[in-house]
């Protein structure tokens, strides 16, 4: 009896070591964290936090995790507490198999994350679908946000627009969804044409944008969201009816301007509403300026 207690001892040991051990490909040089990991509905969420001081929660969207806030992380975490979730089937959070991915669903999952925190007030950054998880959150909780750092993304329904219709049928179904599934084409392809100078993006780095993702079963949540951009319109364009709730919170726009996603014009689309914003666009970047101009999104939090 003593021996078979020790053994289950043993195995659930190993069981919790692997789960939370740091991935082969993972390169810690490049993300020197030891993340954190909750207990949340529908799976464990993996995340950082790290420093202390005034709270900056920062969202991503697909295909990325944490990692991409790296930079950012790295010299904010100085004088601030950095907290940066990867969303469920991202990063090292759990990828179950059976569940939605919806948008909306996230939303709720954030939701939920986030109370957890019992966080007062922060500033909120997000980037792509981290846009409409996250600004979802401050639209039912605006008291809470002390400030917006809004990168490429948006918050409306675009099911009317042929270049989000072309690109959500392209990848979100057919060919485009199958090549994500079992080729992982979405964090190997179209990650790097979405950079603003795609050249410059270094090999080590980009293969964290899709190493997360290795295997077939676990990019459900990748070739989801393609598909919602128009799948979600009703989700959408509910959270824009409600815009005005949070449009008068201090926001900082960083854009990057050869983003292939979302143009110049969705920009202007957001600085028409959201009329004491600040802007800064960024002319040689694309789709990931936490990524690729670290420095600059850092000034627009801190400033």
């Amino acid at each position: 009896m003593k021996i078979s207690l020790f053994i289950l001892l043993i195995l659930s040991t190993m069981t919790e070591s692997t789960a939370q051990s740091t991935p082969k490909w993972l390169d810690t040089t490049l993300y020197p964290f030891q993340g954190k990991f909750m207990n949340l509905s529908v799976g464990r969420m993996h995340y950082l936090d790290e420093g202390t001081g005034e709270t900056v929660v920062m969202l991503h969207g697909n295909p990325g995790w944490s990692f991409e806030y790296r930079e950012v992380t790295k010299e904010l975490s100085k004088t601030h507490r950095c907290i940066v979730p990867d969303l469920i089937g991202f990063g090292l959070s759990d990828k179950p198999k059976d569940w939605t991915y919806l948008p909306k669903d996230h939303a709720a999952v954030m939701e939920e994350f986030l109370d957890n925190l019992n966080l007062d007030s922060f500033t909120l950054v997000v980037n792509d679908w981290g846009g409409p998880i996250g600004l979802n959150y401050a639209i039912r909780h605006p008291e809470k946000i002390k400030k917006l750092v809004i990168l490429n993304t948006w918050l409306w329904d675009v099911s009317d627009d042929k270049h989000y219709r072309k690109f959500s049928n392209m990848m979100g179904k057919g060919v485009g969804k199958f090549m994500t599934k079992h080729f992982n084409l979405f964090g190997k392809v179209v990650v790097k044409q979405a950079m603003g100078e795609p050249k410059k993006l270094d090999k080590k780095v980009h293969q964290h944008y899709y190493k997360h993702m290795e295997n077939s079963s676990e990019r459900k949540g990748c070739y989801t969201f393609p598909r919602e951009i128009i799948g979600s319109s009703q989700w959408l364009d509910s959270l824009w009816q409600q815009h005005t709730k949070i449009n008068r919170i201090p926001t900082t726009f960083v854009w990057g301007m050869k983003d292939i996603a979302f143009r110049p014009q969705e920009l202007d689309y957001w600085v028409e509403h959201w009329p004491d914003a600040g802007v800064t666009k960024l002319e040689n970047v694309g789709h990931f300026p936490q990524e690729e101009a670290p420095q600059i999104v850092l000034e627009a939090i801190l400033e």
